[in-house]
């Protein structure tokens, strides 16, 4: 259905408000800047800010939807014959090869993770945002398994597919602030991928195939 003209300006307003929040971020640090003065530079109310943003850290991590929508789809896009977590390891080996910026692999990423290292309340979120990854992704293991709610395999494999994620972005996130080169990270990330496989189970490894056919 194409997007009409009301839902397209809601979009772009609050693209807008987003943008102007994070360059104010970005500029100053998360604590340092109010709703009140997001509002202000974005040229909007601060009511207006709030229908969008109903707490301020909403406006940092903006695309935290498809950050939670990440692992089930590498799981749903798995191939024929290809298990939960290798179809993941293969969509991430994709994208640190790319040096894509999905991964962090970009120069303002630095700069991203310093917010977050500078407010405490930026680091809680991104704590409970994981957990959200770790549950959409069980939860995509049991609909695609047809698991129920008492099998712990779904639990334990989905845990396993979170801390490769979380794993990877933690290394990305600190060789990029460190002030490494993205091309030079993604060689080592690449490696990383490698090890972490080498230290998963068959059992991890060879759940949820997708059946040929």
């Amino acid at each position: 259905m194409a997007e009409g003209l009301r839902e397209r300006k809601k979009r772009q307003t609050r693209q807008h408000i987003s943008d102007v929040a994070t360059g104010l971020f970005l500029e100053r640090g998360f604590d340092a800047v109010t709703i009140a003065e997001i509002a202000d530079a974005a040229d909007v109310s601060v009511n207006t800010v709030y229908n969008y943003f109903p707490a301020k850290e909403d406006l940092f991590f903006d695309r935290s939807a498809g950050v939670v929508d990440r692992l089930p789809r590498y799981v749903r896009g798995r191939a024929a014959g290809e298990s939960a977590m290798r179809g993941v390891l293969r969509q991430f080996r994709a994208e640190v090869e790319a040096v894509s910026p999905v991964v962090g692999l970009f120069a303002g990423y630095a700069a991203f993770m310093r917010v977050i290292q500078d407010a405490h309340t930026l680091k809680a979120r991104l704590w409970y945002l994981q957990q959200e990854v770790n549950e959409a992704v069980v939860a995509v293991l049991r609909e695609e398994c047809g698991d129920g709610p008492g099998d712990l395999l779904p639990l334990l494999v989905g845990g396993q597919i979170a801390w490769v994620q979380s794993t990877l972005m933690a290394f990305i996130g600190r060789e990029m602030m460190a002030g490494r080169e993205a091309t030079e990270v993604s060689r080592e990330a690449l490696v990383l991928l490698d090890e972490m496989e080498d230290l998963l189970g068959e059992t991890v490894l060879n759940y949820a195939v997708r059946p040929a056919g």
